[in-house]
This record gives structure tokens, C-alpha cells and sequence, in this order.
């Protein structure tokens, strides 16, 4: 919100997560009263409501008297003074999730730079939800593969569980440094837990994240090509982190890199 207010000289901004179909209005930047904090929207009330319900941004210049939406909330809008009020959804997989504001105390439109910043704004929201939503998926597939002690996992489930940890590691390096640390938390995890009876890694080896990352898609059988595209990177860095990690370990090709950062319980 507070970078929103920088790039678009929005005088107020606001806006919060939609639950079970209902808006909670929890951040806020250039508001003078708490009239609007803590306030629930439900679909079709209201100009969020309508947003909610239609899954499409919208705008008043004139709140208190516009027409296209209920009144339900004129009393904390209005008592806050604002006038000019858009309203865009962050929709994930066709359901709105969350939604964010921008509003003017006076009856100026609001448009141009400003919109396209917020409709921005919300869009890279979209995505950051829809990859925390695939961060959970997969915790809860972690957590069932790993309490369920008593099975000993197939071929079929084990490379099942490794494509999860890579994929959990390269979403670590898309998202907040919060979420990041907990999907590389999860990951770490994951490699204990199908690693055996490994060995400790010696005192002197060291990988980094990154080359992590990379051994993590080349256990999967993928190509320098394939992990470059995976991870978003030049094939020449893959190379350059996977000839980083060999040395580290003291092997000599990708298969014993491999091998040994599973014997390091660096790897499922």
C-alpha cells in the first residue's frame, strides 16, 4: 500500500483480504479516522460489494450520491470524507480474494496513472495469492506424506515427493522473504524425511540456496535448458552454479552431485 501511495500520489488508499465471500478492510494509508478499519463488505453492498460480486474494477466521483451502488457503508466512507472512490478486485482462479481502494476527498475522477497503478497493484497481488495458495496445497501434501511414518514410499511416490520439493524451492524464490523462508523450510524438511540414514554434510561444504535450487530440478532429470527455464535463469548460470556445487562436494558430474546432496540430506 504504502509504495501504491509513492508510485500514484493517491491521497487515500485501503483495502484487505475477501474471506468466505466477505471483504475485511485491514490496511490503510492516508485515512483520518478508524471509521473504515475493521469494517466487513459483503458481495453487492456497497461499491467493494459490487467489485466482489462482479469481479471487475469500478468507480464513483461522487460517493454519497451516485447511483450504480447501495449505501450500506455511507455512514464510514463518508465520515472519513471521501468523494471520488475506485475499487479494483484481486481475482484468483475466477474468485475475487481480496480488494484494494484508492479514494480522493474530493470529486475528481479517479484515472489514468493512478488506475492503471492500482489495476497493476492488483494483478501482482493475484499472482503472490495464487502462489501462497500453491504453497499450502503443498504443505498439506507434505504433511500427510510425512505423517504417515508407517508406509515406506514407492518409486512412483518418492519421485512424486522430489518434484515437490523442487517446485517448493523454486516458489520459495517467488514470493515474500516470509513465505519464501517457510516453503524452503518445508523443502529442507522434505529432504530429511525421504533422506534415510545419510551422512552429515562435512564442515567444509556449503551450498548456497541457489545451487540447492539448481541440484534440486537436476535430480528430476533435467537438462541445463530445463533448469534454466524452470528457475528463470541463463543456462550459463546453471552451469556455473552446478560447477560451484561439484567442487564444493568434490565430485566430478552432475549424477555424483546429485548423490551426494542426497547423502547430505540436501535432497530427497
Amino acid at each position: 500500500m504504502r509504495a501504491l501511495a509513492t508510485a500514484s500520489e493517491t491521497p487515500v488508499l485501503f483495502g484487505g483480504e475477501v474471506h468466505e465471500g466477505t471483504l475485511l478492510l485491514t490496511e490503510f494509508v492516508g485515512v483520518r479516522t478508524n471509521g473504515l478499519r475493521g469494517l466487513t463488505v459483503i458481495p453487492a453492498s456497497g461499491l467493494g460489494g459490487r467489485v466482489i460480486e462482479r469481479r471487475r474494477a469500478a468507480a464513483v466521483s461522487d460517493y454519497g450520491t451516485a447511483s450504480a451502488i447501495t449505501h450500506d457503508y455511507d455512514g464510514p466512507v463518508l465520515g472519513e470524507g471521501l468523494r471520488s472512490v475506485l475499487a479494483v478486485p484481486v481475482v484468483v482462479d475466477a474468485t475475487t480474494r481480496a480488494v484494494l481502494y484508492a479514494a480522493r476527498r474530493d470529486a475528481s475522477p479517479i484515472g489514468g496513472l493512478t488506475a492503471d497503478s492500482v489495476i497493476a497493484a492488483s494483478r501482482r497481488l493475484a499472482v503472490e495469492i495464487a502462489v501462497r495458495d500453491e504453497v499450502d496445497r503443498r504443505t498439506r501434501m507434505l504433511a500427510s506424506a510425512a505423517g504417515n511414518t508407517a508406509t515406506i514410499p514407492d518409486s512412483s511416490m518418492v519421485e512424486e515427493l522430489r518434484s515437490i520439493h523442487a517446485q517448493l524451492r523454486d516458489l520459495a524464490t517467488r514470493i515474500e522473504p516470509a513465505e519464501g523462508g517457510r516453503a524452503r523450510e518445508l523443502s529442507d524438511r522434505l529432504a530429511r524425511v525421504l533422506g534415510g540414514d545419510a551422512t552429515e554434510p562435512p564442515p567444509d561444504v556449503n551450498l548456497s540456496r541457489r545451487e540447492i535450487d539448481v541440484l534440486a530440478v537436476v535430480a528430476l532429470g533435467c537438462t541445463n535448458a530445463e533448469v534454466a527455464k524452470t528457475l528463470s535463469l541463463r543456462p550459463e548460470t546453471v552451469k556455473s552454479y552446478l560447477r560451484s556445487a561439484m567442487q564444493k562436494m568434490g565430485v566430478h558430474n552432475r549424477h555424483e552431485a546429485v548423490v551426494m546432496a542426497r547423502r547430505m540430506n540436501l535432497l530427497p
